[in-house]
């Protein structure tokens, strides 16, 4: 006959392994240390053996404790989903749903199209969390996140495609006009540049500019896309920035063209059970298209844009860079 477990039980289980102690588990769960051990006792009783040998210095998972942890972590993943999904349905075509994406596609992108949305969508609140940490949404961090990478790492959730990106290299007209911009890959050497820091992950465009400057160190180093394009723009050195941003900037110089091996592309993401709810779906099937148009127009200001500074700086070929 199958044995029934109380949720709290196993609540609890994870919780004294995560921390190593009741005490620890209590803090995590907000419940007092007795109601802890009492749930851990009912719950070894159920089994039959012990899951955790305790000590002076706390508890320590029984290598049967060990063997069930991963179970117990798949039933915490599937109760958070649960409830996801409960709340999604409650809410219903008006409602709340959060998105997070970084802090340059929210002002660039996502804030201009949800002056729009609202006008089709006045009931649906869409609450933005920024940053460039990749939030965990199966975990309920977030609803829906836009991200932007080479591609998307496997996992169960479900993505919709907006659209690709080109990088290039950019400097400041103040910093052309002082140092010049470079003519080839091999003139980086000579300039001052400017990477990102490792938390921000694989930028495509940094790593391609680093690696043909040879072995030059950067004068700085920039920990979102956001401050990168602020110290660019403040004459500060040559940054690889996507082209539908420096193509735009007034202030910018393009100096090379299109990094082939730096593209990436942009995805609308969310987990799967969300993706019908009636907010959910109605963001999507707004948002992808809006966006791709938006972009359309965007790059074709920016060629004309560039043609009419090539007097200025004419961007040097990428393609047939060593």
């Amino acid at each position: 006959m199958a044995v029934m477990f109380d949720w709290n039980d196993l609540k609890a289980f994870l919780a004294v392994a995560r921390g190593g102690s009741t005490l620890a588990a209590s803090k995590a769960l907000g419940v007092n240390q007795t109601t802890v051990a009492r749930r851990i006792e009912s719950l070894e009783h159920d089994l039959g053996f012990k899951l955790f040998e305790r000590g002076q210095t706390g508890s320590r998972l029984t290598e049967y404790g060990q063997a069930l942890i991963g179970d117990a972590e798949l039933v915490e993943r599937a109760a958070i989903r649960f409830a996801n999904q409960a709340a999604g349905q409650l809410r219903g075509v008006s409602g709340a749903l959060r998105l997070t994406t970084n802090e340059l596609v929210a002002n660039t992108m996502v804030i201009p199209a949800l002056v729009e949305f609202r006008k089709v969508h006045p009931d649906v609140q869409v609450d933005l969390v920024i940053t460039d940490r990749s939030l965990d949404l199966e975990n309920g961090e977030a609803d829906l996140a836009i991200r932007t990478s080479q591609t998307l790492a496997v996992s169960d959730l479900v993505a919709r495609k907006i659209c690709d990106h080109d990088m290039a290299l950019y400097c400041s007209r103040d910093y052309a006009a002082r140092r010049g911009a470079p003519r080839s890959p091999a003139d980086l050497v000579d300039h001052d540049l400017i990477d990102v820091t490792a938390e921000m992950g694989e930028i495509p465009g940094a790593t391609w500019m680093m690696r043909h400057a040879g072995g030059k160190p950067p004068i700085t180093r920039s920990n979102s896309m956001g401050s990168l394009v602020h110290a660019v723009k403040a004459g500060l050195g040559i940054g690889a920035l996507p082209c539908t941003i420096g193509d735009l900037d007034a202030d910018l110089l393009r100096c090379s063209d299109e990094i082939e091996e730096a593209r990436t592309s942009s995805w609308i993401v969310t987990r799967r059970e969300l993706k019908d709810t009636p907010r959910v779906r109605a963001f999507i099937d707004f948002m992808a298209p809006y966006l791709q148009q938006q972009i359309r127009l965007v790059e074709e200001r920016g060629r004309q844009r560039i043609a009419a500074d090539a007097a200025t700086v004419v961007p040097f070929p990428t393609k047939t860079a060593v």
